[in-house]
């Protein structure tokens, strides 16, 4: 889906709402971009913002006039000054991280006064839901544990603690969705069964994710 499609309503999905806060012209690092296909959706939501990203390889594809930088974000530090970015989105990255806290405090360095971290993670729901099986098998992770690389399930509390811990203040937390691709998961379920779309879909339907923004008092 093109997300130019969604710029008058913004609120169907927990990122673009995020996303369509960021003041015009500002800008907005993505922490752990993999091949940059979200950063690519916030800029058909944003042409207008200046986008940076990081990850530890370089992704397939990035915005037009995107900044890319090979960091590792358990070690640091971020290649930018202090206040130099309006928002932070960190997408499915902290479970995957065995110590977050250097990830916290270099976001809250390089936030502008003012500006916002958008963090989304598994919820405890992924703890319980089943596996893929059938044609779809391995195109979703729907268990927590079907993806090696996952090291353990960051719970909200946590989240919410190491945000205040780098004098970030919680603004909003909840189950991250996207409204369109939820309204559809009964369709696909009776006649799209055994197809990736349906899984996905069943993600969103669920709120297999949950999400914290935190924010940088004004000086």
């Amino acid at each position: 889906m093109n997300w130019r499609y969604i710029r008058g309503l913004p609120w169907v999905d927990s990122r673009a709402a995020f996303v369509a806060r960021t003041p015009q012209g500002g800008r907005l690092l993505d922490l752990g971009t993999s091949d940059g296909s979200t950063l690519r959706h916030f800029a058909e939501l944003r042409p207008d913002i200046r986008y940076a990203a990081v990850d530890l390889e370089s992704p397939a594809s990035l915005p037009a006039g995107a900044e890319f930088k090979r960091v590792d974000l358990e070690k640091g530090p971020l290649p930018w000054p202090a206040d130099t970015f309006d928002t932070i989105t960190c997408m499915h990255l902290i479970e995957h991280l065995r110590d977050s806290s250097v990830l916290w405090s270099e976001c809250a360095r390089v936030l502008k006064p003012g500006g916002s971290i958008y963090v989304e993670t598994p919820g405890p729901l992924s703890l319980t839901a089943r596996s893929v099986t059938g044609p779809a098998a391995g195109s979703v992770t729907m268990n927590f544990y079907d993806d090696p690389t996952h090291t353990s399930l960051v719970p909200l509390a946590t989240m919410r603690e190491d945000a205040e811990r780098t004098g970030l203040t919680v603004r909003a937390s909840g189950k991250a969705r996207n409204l369109l691709f939820a309204l559809a998961y009964p369709i696909l379920a009776v006649f799209r069964p055994n197809t990736r779309s349906r899984y996905v879909a069943k993600l969103h339907w669920m709120g297999w994710s949950h999400f914290l923004v935190g924010a940088k008092p004004d000086e």
